[in-house]
This record gives C-alpha cells, structure tokens and sequence, in this order.
C-alpha cells in the first residue's frame, strides 16, 4: 500500500471536523481517536506511519499487538507510552486529554501511570538490582523508608532477594527480564506497556514472563504488548492487527 501522500484527504479531513459526538468514559483507560503519526520526505509531502487509528482499551485488558515489521506496532506504543509527541489526533488516558498536554506534563503522567518492559531489558549496567527496582520511585513522592519497603516487598514477590546485590551482567537474560518486570510495575501503573517482552529469552523463560503477565493481569493490571508471537498473544484477550500503519483486525 503506498504511503505517501502529498495532502491530508479532504474527505476525512470533513468527517472528522463534523464528528463532534463525545466519547464514553465508562471503564475505559486509552481511548484514541483518529490518531496519524507521519514524516515529511519532500515539500508538502509525507510518509504515513500510522493512520487514522481509532483505539479503545478498557481498564484491566490484555492487549495483543500484531502485524509484520513496519506496520507500525512499534510506534503505536510509544505514542501509548507518551515517549513520541509528534502526532495528530486525541489521545484520552482516563479522562485527561493527553493531545492537551504540554511535554512536561505528558511526562509526568508517564512516570505516574505507565510502566514499560523493553526487549533488550534496559536495566542500568552500573546499578545493582536493588537500585534499578529504586529507580521509578524516585519519580514519585516516597519517603526513603516507604522506598526501602517497596523494593524488598518485589524483590520477595519476585524470588529474587539473593539477588539484589548483583549487577544486570551477572544475571540471565530470563532474571534480567524478571527485574524488568518488576522495576516497571513496583510503582503501581495503571498501564503496562511491553515492546517484544520474551524476544531476547529462550522458550521457557519467554513463558515464564507470559504467566507473569497472565497473573498481573488476573490482578488487574492492564497490559499491551508488542508481539511477533501468535503464543504470547494467545495469553492475552484480544489481538490488534496492524498493516502498514492501520489497524486491519480488533478496531473498535
């Protein structure tokens, strides 16, 4: 499907300024509507990455992301994740309307609500286990003893207390991402986001994180994840399939 486009289409253009109908906020978290993320390759023209992505997400899903490379899943999440900012459209979290929001503000609710699990892990070399799990809840208002109680209570939740003093090279890849795990929702998200989770992990670790994510979920938490994987999304209870930047399968 070719991308590039020189204008925006009238006819859209004209559906949408005439589409005032309010959105429901009953029980849902993400609500987008009409979302583009596109990029300029030549004078009045542009490569289209994402288009007119209507989306919701209710509180407590689990979200499967799906389509082949360059569909756009990638930068579906970041949007998602409040990391990218140069798209059009509205974005609801909640009731707050993220496309309103001034960068300082949209982080701020990032490092609140949102929690992100990464393929490569992006745990910090030179901290310790304790220290990355620190890391988010320096971002918030806890006291030290409240900071000290949060991290031992996920280190014992996780299994990983005698591992606490390591360093992330001396863990492996399946512990690095159980840390991940852990440093993204030690804080109590209400959001987490996941981009290839189990991509860099064998088999049985790969499971191992899927079943975690299956009991946060059962817990509550919402999750949306990135995934090549027809199995990894299986554990979750929808699929949204993306081709060349739309949404082809699971729009609302």
């Amino acid at each position: 499907m070719n991308m590039l486009k020189k204008s925006r289409d009238s006819t859209l253009d004209a559906t949408r300024s005439s589409d005032s109908r309010p959105c429901t906020v009953d029980g849902l978290l993400i609500r987008l509507r009409c979302v583009e993320r596109s990029y300029s390759v030549g004078r009045s023209q542009f490569f289209y990455v994402l288009r007119d992505i209507i989306l919701e997400i209710a509180e407590g899903d689990f979200v499967s992301i799906m389509g082949p490379s360059g569909a756009g899943k990638s930068t579906l999440l970041h949007i998602l994740g409040m990391h990218d900012h140069a798209w059009s459209g509205e974005y609801f979290f909640g009731e707050t309307a993220v496309h309103h929001l001034k960068p300082k503000e949209r982080a701020t609710l990032r490092n609140e609500q949102i929690g992100f699990v990464f393929q490569q892990y992006h745990l910090l070399d030179d901290l310790t286990v304790y220290e990355n799990l620190d890391i988010p809840l320096s971002y918030r208002r806890y006291s030290k003893s409240e900071r000290a109680a949060l991290v031992a209570g996920m280190l014992d939740r996780f299994q990983i207390v005698a591992k606490k003093d390591l360093y992330p090279r001396q863990l492996s890849g399946g512990q690095q991402q159980l840390v991940g795990v852990a440093r993204a929702i030690i804080a109590g998200p209400r959001l987490l986001l996941a981009d290839e989770p189990t991509g860099n992990l064998h088999s049985s670790q790969g499971e191992k994180i899927m079943e975690l994510f299956r009991k946060l979920n059962n817990e509550g938490m919402t999750i949306i994840q990135v995934t090549h994987s027809e199995k990894n999304a299986s554990y979750g209870k929808r699929v949204i399939q993306l081709r060349d930047g739309w949404i082809v399968k699971g729009e609302q």
